[in-house]
């Protein structure tokens, strides 16, 4: 599948890159002194030593180590962070883009140069992209997901919690309760400019009064949305928390369980059986766990105690995953305005038990493969995106490093350098 709006910025140019360390996305073996030349917004060679072509303008890296750029596989671009039940009464769409547009920022600040997005309102992720796309704003390639779809009462309805006699306009563009409104939905968000899919079909943590053990999907409900989207190039990524719901989905050809919490060694199974991704995301998982010990009263009511019952288990079943052979890619399900580091994500697996290369894959060339992309992110390959990360200090032996993105490229165009954003 071609990448989304993948090229065309005005600033890129011709470099080589003087890599004192790669770690490239493909091998899990670092080279050292390599050359990475880059012409418009490709890398047209990777070569042993440092060589300086004619015209080429040379970035030195030779002190530090590059890598592909990130990709978060779970993200809400859209979201500020705040998770208190009154902003369902006083944020717009309006809102959303401001948000939206400052996440952007964050995550090319961060080294995420591509992000699926995991639900956002009707408008904002194509706007977004396409503000990005022509320049006017600094941001990652986006992939939107629109409004999550899901069944009445699931996590994704807007109206869990409120009085009976209230509505909320816009909230039936994610409501699917057969068969024959997911096919409609997905060929809906497809038109509306959805690049990918997701579908809800168990309860959640962040929402009010549902239960994450709860299958709340059928099976046919599920496999009608996946082929409608497969049809449609469309990849299929499902929150699911509860057992159940994990092991239907990956039957109804998911491609991608996100959470996963209550997966056990038949999930796991299936999962392998199927090319079945799983997207732990840690970090929401610790954010929500610490809001909900520090600041139980700022989360909607019975949040903070899914929160505190839920984390330990997600933690521990990605390094189960893994163990059993799961394919793992990253995401954070964090807003990059959040107030936590989305590269923490890296650290937070290899505390679940990811050695610390393959932590890097699953935010490399792990969500490539998931994503559908490979043969333009997620590597630092002759005919791949120019997008580039460095770091000082070698994330092998500290995987932290990661937090502190000290160059970006994107497209072939220099975005940070010397640890600050140039625009």
């Amino acid at each position: 599948m071609a990448s989304i709006l993948g090229a065309g910025t005005a600033c890129a140019k011709d470099f080589v890159i003087h890599a004192g360390k790669l770690i490239d996305g493909v091998s899990a073996t670092p080279r050292t002194n390599v050359s990475i030349i880059v012409k418009d917004d490709r890398i047209t060679g990777v070569q042993s030593g440092f060589v300086t072509p004619a015209g080429a303008e040379v970035i030195d890296l030779s002190g530090e180590t590059v890598l592909p750029g990130f990709i978060d596989m779970h993200d809400h671009p859209s979201s500020n962070g705040d998770r208190r039940p009154l902003n369902r009464f006083v944020q717009t769409e309006g809102d959303a883009v401001i948000a939206a547009v400052g996440s952007a920022r964050r995550e090319v600040e961060t080294g995420f140069t591509t992000v699926r997005d995991a639900g956002s309102g009707p408008l904002t992720l194509p706007a977004v992209n396409r503000a990005i796309a022509a320049g006017s704003i600094v941001g990652p390639r986006y992939w939107p997901a629109l409004e999550p779809l899901g069944p009445t009462g699931g996590h994704g309805d807007r109206l869990n919690g409120l009085r009976p006699d209230i509505s909320i306009a816009g909230r039936d563009a994610g409501i699917v309760d057969s068969p024959e409104e997911g096919r409609m939905k997905v060929r809906e968000h497809h038109r509306r400019g959805a690049k990918v899919i997701k579908i809800m079909p168990s309860g959640g943590v962040g929402s009010i009064g549902d239960d994450p053990n709860h299958m709340t999907m059928t099976y046919d409900e599920m496999k009608a949305i996946v082929d409608a989207a497969h049809e449609l190039g469309m990849k299929v990524l499902a929150h699911a928390h509860g057992k159940k719901a994990i092991d239907t989905a990956v039957k109804a050809g998911v491609d991608s369980i996100d959470h996963g919490t209550y997966s056990d060694a038949e999930s796991y199974k299936l999962m392998k059986e199927h090319g079945t991704f799983l997207v732990p995301t840690l970090l929401v998982a610790d954010a929500i766990y610490q809001n909900a010990v520090k600041s139980p009263e700022t989360l909607p009511p019975t949040v903070a105690e899914k929160a505190i019952a839920v984390t330990p288990t997600m933690i521990g079943n990605a390094g189960r995953a893994y163990k059993a052979g799961v394919k793992i890619a990253l995401g954070t399900d964090q807003g990059a305005l959040s107030g936590r580091n989305k590269a923490e994500e890296f650290a937070l697996l290899v505390k679940a038990g990811l050695p610390p290369i393959e932590a890097i894959f699953t935010g490399t060339r792990n969500a490539a493969e998931l994503l559908g992309d490979s043969e333009n992110v997620g590597s630092v390959q002759t005919g791949r995106f120019a997008d580039i990360v460095a770091v000082k200090g070698d994330p092998l032996a500290d995987i932290t490093v990661l937090q502190q993105v000290d160059f970006v490229m994107k497209n072939g165009e220099v975005l940070k350098q010397n640890g600050t954003m140039l625009r």
